[in-house]
């Protein structure tokens, strides 16, 4: 019994812990005599002004079917895709991004082998048409990644 009360105790600290835990403006509240709705969204940075070096990117998966398909860099999902699947995009990288890099990848679900087992399916990235990353599913299972800079 005394367990039992404790596990609770515990939970209803942990629950109002986690309840105060959130935003420092709470909703609807005001900020620098404005309320939230009214501000102004924050201006972007001198290097989002001054623009940056532009990359096309692609993502492919290969193989054949249906399967889950994780990506970033390119917008980003994690989706069910028929194969073969692509997804191309343009990103522009700021100052920061350009000297510390952007990560692009593509992390694809398995699918049936040739030999009847499952694997996960080959993967491509490719960035301004060169490709510069490659996962063929077997020896190489943690998909596909690479540092734009």
């Amino acid at each position: 019994m005394r367990r039992t009360m404790t596990g609770m105790t515990l939970c209803a600290a942990a629950v109002a812990l986690l309840t105060g835990c959130g935003s420092d403006t709470p909703k609807g509240a005001v900020d620098n005599g404005k309320p939230a709705a009214s501000r102004s969204p924050a201006s972007p940075s001198p290097a989002a002004k001054t623009g940056g070096a532009t990359h096309e990117v692609t993502l492919e998966v290969g193989g054949t079917g249906r399967t889950a398909v994780m990506y970033s860099g390119v917008d980003s999902g994690f989706e069910q895709q028929t194969l073969p699947w692509t997804k191309t995009g343009t990103v522009e990288l700021t100052a920061a991004e350009q000297k510390v890099g952007y990560l692009v990848n593509v992390v694809p679900g398995t699918i049936t082998g040739p030999d009847g087992k499952l694997q996960q399916a080959p993967c491509v990235i490719k960035v301004d048409g060169k490709q510069v990353a490659e996962s063929d599913g077997v020896k190489n299972t943690k998909g596909c990644s690479y540092t734009i800079k």
